[in-house]
């Protein structure tokens, strides 16, 4: 149990700007992980074992990416109890993301508008950070071990017919440290990327990165999973050839959903009209509905990561009643704190 309350902390970091909080964050958890200060935010890990694309998850809570974009509180994060942690948008390249300001809270709602566009400083920094975490050190005869996802995506000045090969660079240098890869196909703030979701698209950048998992399996003497992120912002039909796409290609499973470009939950409020991607609460049934059409058109054995709306216990049951099989947070820890991590493994571990 974290022995500072978030309730404490919260007001302090909602006071100041939300990236200049959220920057302020990641300093503390960078400086503090690994060392005794780790207990101001540590929880006891939830239990509760899945097996999912040929890993074992020690629950089904994850940290979903985009908090922790150069891997560098890895080990902090574990800390809070999470089953598994995803950490990126990695670029094969370094790049500013969009101009500031480029995040905004809606407290009215629990919700947040980002428009950061992949800002990260690449894929070289982003593997020495990897390789500097220490979660992989745990000691046997505890559990199975906490889980990495690495999540990848293309840089804004590549142009959009040529993102595979972006992609690829990527692959190739998170593939032997990973648990499993995110292919991130679905942020609304790089001109473009969510064209790679339609099908032509998707079935030659798909491809492609299965002819290159083939190779780099038999190089690295492992089968590293390989997930998609899709967006909520598409139809049924869309959904269903995203389905078979992801089939035909033999992905090991799909990540529903990343955030929004719609606006209806919020409109009239302050910044409801600021671009970018909405997460939060808004955002529950949304993911869920395509969690919904997901599941329906992929079976009943196809792993699913849900995310999208998890701001409570309850959320996080729903998600799995909608048919995932793991879920993610990010926007409910900003407004919750990592108590959300336990309460929300503990609601699924008791839905069995």
């Amino acid at each position: 149990m974290s022995l500072i309350p978030y309730a404490l902390t919260r007001p302090f970091l909602f006071g100041m700007d939300a990236e200049a909080a959220h920057e302020l964050t990641m300093d503390m958890l960078a400086r503090g992980q690994r060392t005794p200060l780790q207990w101001a935010w540590c929880n006891t890990r939830v239990d509760d074992p899945i097996e999912l694309a040929g890993l074992t998850f020690p629950n089904r809570v994850g940290m979903a990416a985009g908090l922790d974009k150069n891997a560098r509180v890895i080990d902090a994060l574990g800390a809070m109890g999470f089953g598994f942690v995803e950490v990126g948008t990695v670029t094969p390249k370094g790049q500013p993301g969009n101009p500031k300001p480029r995040m905004f809270r809606l407290p009215e709602k629990r919700a947040l508008i980002n428009r950061l566009g992949f800002n990260n400083e690449g894929l070289d920094a982003f593997l020495r950070n990897v390789q500097q975490s220490r979660f992989r050190d745990q000691p046997q005869g505890r559990g199975p071990r906490m889980l990495l996802g690495l999540n990848i995506g293309k840089n804004a000045s590549t142009p959009i017919e040529n993102a595979t090969s972006d992609y690829l660079t990527c692959l190739d240098g998170v593939y032997p440290h990973a648990d499993y890869v995110t292919v991130n196909i679905s942020s609304p703030n790089t001109q473009n990327l969510r064209a790679l979701q339609s099908d032509e698209a998707l079935d030659g950048l798909l491809g492609a990165i299965a002819a290159r998992r083939e190779v780099l399996a038999t190089q690295a003497g492992k089968r590293t999973p390989i997930f998609v992120k899709i967006a909520p912002d598409l139809s049924e039909e869309q959904v269903s050839v995203i389905a078979a796409t992801l089939q035909r290609h033999g992905m090991d499973g799909v990540i529903a959903t990343n955030t929004t470009i719609a606006r209806d939950a919020v409109k009239g409020l302050r910044h409801a009209e600021e671009t970018g991607g909405l997460s939060g609460a808004p955002v529950l049934e949304a993911s869920n509905h395509v969690i919904r059409q997901l599941r329906a058109a992929l079976g009943s054995q196809f792993p699913i990561i849900g995310v999208g709306g998890v701001m409570s216990a309850e959320d996080a049951v729903s998600k799995i009643r909608a048919g995932a099989d793991v879920v993610q947070i990010y926007t409910g820890l900003i407004y919750e704190g990592p108590a959300l991590v336990t309460r929300a493994a503990q609601a699924i571990k008791a839905m069995r």
